[in-house]
């Protein structure tokens, strides 16, 4: 059983950059991490299935609610960074 990683805020960043822009169908590029999510158009089932995708790549369940507390992709990745580091020891691999 490998030991859960813990992903780094830049790690997490290009990682909801490229998912959201797949959900939304644009660029990664053209993706601005300081602009609020809600400014994408993103709808409450888009950042439901974000949350939920965000969830299996960190290896630990997240509200969708984070979206709404950390707006931009800069400060939901700086937060789902020391969740990730701190939760290491509380995560188990089924």
């Amino acid at each position: 059983m490998s030991s859960p990683h813990s992903h780094t805020a830049e790690e997490i960043q290009a990682w909801l950059t490229g998912h959201l822009a797949e959900i939304l169908g644009v660029k990664a590029a053209e993706i601005d991490i300081r602009a609020p999510l809600d400014s994408y158009g993103l709808d409450s089932a888009q950042g439901m299935l974000l949350a939920a995708k965000a969830g299996k790549f960190l290896g630990f369940q997240l509200s969708p609610l984070l979206l709404w507390h950390y707006p931009t992709i800069e400060s939901l990745s700086q937060r789902l960074a020391e969740e990730s580091q701190a939760s290491d020891s509380e995560v188990f691999e089924i």
